[in-house]
């Protein structure tokens, strides 16, 4: 299967590539993983068990050897015991020779005509756990054929007991209770290995599969939101691991829709975007011919339509770059900034409840570094909102105002400072301000007018935020850092008025 590289995007609506199939359960291999534990930790166990079989086993007949020793004491404590009992006692031990010593004397109990040379001594004396291991693993590799003579005390007397004998039967013995204990380890492990995946397939790989299966899902269709993973409130990691997944595609499906809903009004907006250009283009005509009319009520109102409409036709030739994302690269000017607030504020006038007041608190030199057409855009929108949000104030007892200052920073800077009297921003509006289509201050708004204004203070190298001045109503400041030098300044010039379909602003 050929795999996407890493500096490929997928592209909303473009076949995605099949998911690779799964050959490997994690249910399998967690049941594998515990049986070969289990297992590992019987091997630690049998290594101390079979030394401590072999130990015991040798110990019985050491005792046994003593109870026969004591009861075939005779008279002065010499053993008697005919050859009859002599073979008997032999033959119960599996042994070549029988001794035991008391009290400093050696006493011989039976011997078989037939022994061989004594191959190895094992002593029962010896209980640290190295040797003992050594010797039980030595027994198991090469006692088939070895004769061994095993002493050691006998009870808590100063009687000690030898015997002499084969150690195949010993080496027998071992291996019988090795392979009971392997076969005990084998159901064990499977016991433990069954419940364990039982338990893990219940409490971790089900839910692993109910996410998986909801992000295949959703992958093939985001935007719906039937598709979202619904979590099971677990009080652990993996309800912890749902409600992300959850919360990640309700975000991911709200995200996707907003740029389909962006994607859409863009190109409805490029359709409109030939034919308004005209219309504006004509309207700049007929307002030419109406300055040179001589009513004062036309001399006074004509130079503002005419700047109204040269932004306008400045405008219709970016109007997609926020669809797009990118504002053009703002060219900078020294400009007046009350000039600029004044002819903001005239422009509003025309359309606006005249019980709200404007009041241009910008100092008459105060000037700023900043592109006139994109700051004029930016102080356009804050005091439009400010508008909007005073005219749902319908009570003549409140003051209904909205101030625009300035100041001059320590670096160099301004500071620009929009603030009304309104009823301020709700905790929701708060949480996704400056974003389009969510940061909206009011009802039916679309939170464009700050998301615009925002994205053209950064594109000066400046920010605006929320300021919390502690009286009512709402106060947004611009920050804008100090004048580069003039060799900084990229060479870069608005398009010429043929361009732009009318005369430069």
């Amino acid at each position: 299967m050929r795999h996407r590289r890493h500096d490929e995007t997928l592209q909303i609506g473009e076949p995605r590539p099949a998911p690779f199939a799964v050959s490997h359960r994690l249910s399998t291999s967690f049941l594998w993983l515990t049986m070969l534990a289990i297992m590992a930790a019987e091997v630690l166990i049998f290594v101390p068990s079979i030394a401590s079989f072999r130990q015991d086993w040798l110990n019985q007949r050491l005792e046994t050897a003593a109870v026969a020793g004591v009861s075939a004491e005779g008279a002065g404590g010499v053993p008697l015991l005919d050859d009859e009992a002599q073979g008997k006692l032999l033959r119960a031990l599996d042994a070549k020779l029988v001794a035991i010593t008391t009290g400093g004397m050696s006493q011989l109990l039976a011997k078989s005509p037939d022994l061989s040379a004594i191959d190895h001594e094992v002593s029962l004396d010896e209980t640290m756990p190295l040797p003992l291991i050594l010797g039980a693993f030595d027994t198991l590799l090469f006692g088939e054929s070895r004769m061994m003579r095993v002493t050691g005390p006998v009870g808590d007397g100063d009687m000690e007991a030898e015997v002499v004998m084969p150690e195949r039967k010993l080496r027998h013995a071992m291996l019988i209770h090795s392979r009971n204990l392997f076969g005990l380890s084998i159901v064990i492990a499977s016991f433990t290995a069954i419940f364990v995946y039982l338990a893990i397939s219940r409490l971790l790989i089900r839910p692993i599969r109910g996410m998986t299966r909801s992000m295949m899902l959703f992958r093939e269709k985001p935007t719906d939101a039937e598709r979202i993973l619904v979590p099971s409130g677990r009080r652990n990691e993996i309800g912890l691991a749902e409600a992300e997944l959850a919360d990640m595609q309700a975000v991911l499906a709200e995200t996707l829709r907003e740029q389909r809903h962006l994607a859409d009004l863009g190109l409805a907006v490029s359709k409109i975007n030939h034919d308004l250009r005209n219309i504006l283009a004509s309207a700049q005509i007929v307002s030419d011919r109406l300055s040179a009319l001589p009513d004062p009520h036309v001399q006074r109102f004509a130079p503002m339509l005419i700047r109204s409409l040269d932004r306008a036709l400045v405008y219709t030739q970016s109007v997609l770059s926020y669809g797009r994302a990118v504002e053009s690269r703002p060219v900078r000017r020294k400009v007046r900034l009350r000039r600029l607030v004044d002819d903001v504020e005239d422009v509003l006038s025309l359309g606006r409840d005249p019980g709200i007041e404007v009041l241009n608190q910008v100092p008459p030199d105060f000037d700023v570094d900043v592109d006139p057409d994109q700051f004029y855009r930016a102080i356009t929108n804050l005091v439009r909102n400010a508008i909007q949000a005073l005219e749902s104030e319908t009570s003549e007892a409140v003051i209904r105002k909205i101030t625009v200052a300035a100041e001059r920073l320590p670096d160099g800077g301004a500071a620009v400072a929009i603030e009304d009297t309104g009823p301020g921003l709700g905790e929701r509006a708060r949480e996704h301000l400056f974003k389009a289509f969510r940061g909206s201050t009011r009802s039916g708004g679309t939170g464009l007018g700050l998301a615009i204004a925002a994205e053209i203070v950064e594109a000066h190298g400046g920010r605006i935020e929320l300021k919390d001045t502690g009286r009512p109503g709402a106060c947004f400041e611009i920050r804008l850092p100090p004048p580069r030098p003039a060799a900084a300044l990229p060479d870069r010039r608005r398009p010429p008025a043929s361009e732009t379909g009318g005369k430069a602003a």
